[in-house]
């Protein structure tokens, strides 16, 4: 029997939201406890993005990389509109994704 594996694309915001990340991972809760504590380079450690606003899951590699790209050819207001869909007070997530990705570990 084949384990199905579970893809997520996720927002990540620094403390004011007036930057965000866009990425992909197979494992949420390790993602974003590695942006987090600044164990990943390039935009998100430099602007500090490190707390959880959205995610999708996939059950597709594939769809989850072309959401990815379909999400960061957003204009912002749309990016903002699409977090705002699911999370409308915009909080910090990264406490309660350690309890939804468990199920996938």
């Amino acid at each position: 029997m084949k384990l199905l594996r579970k893809y997520y694309v996720y927002i990540i915001a620094n403390k004011y939201k007036n930057m965000i990340y866009i990425g992909v991972t197979n494992n949420l809760k390790r993602r974003i406890d590695e942006h987090y504590l600044g164990e990943i380079g390039g935009f998100a450690k430099k602007f500090n993005c490190k707390y959880l606003l959205y995610y999708e899951v996939y059950d597709d590699i594939i769809f989850a990389i072309s959401r990815e790209k379909q999400i960061k050819g957003l204009r912002r207001e749309k990016k903002d509109k699409l977090i705002a869909s699911k999370n409308p007070e915009w909080k910090f997530l990264n406490e309660s994704v350690i309890r939804t990705n468990e199920e996938y570990l």
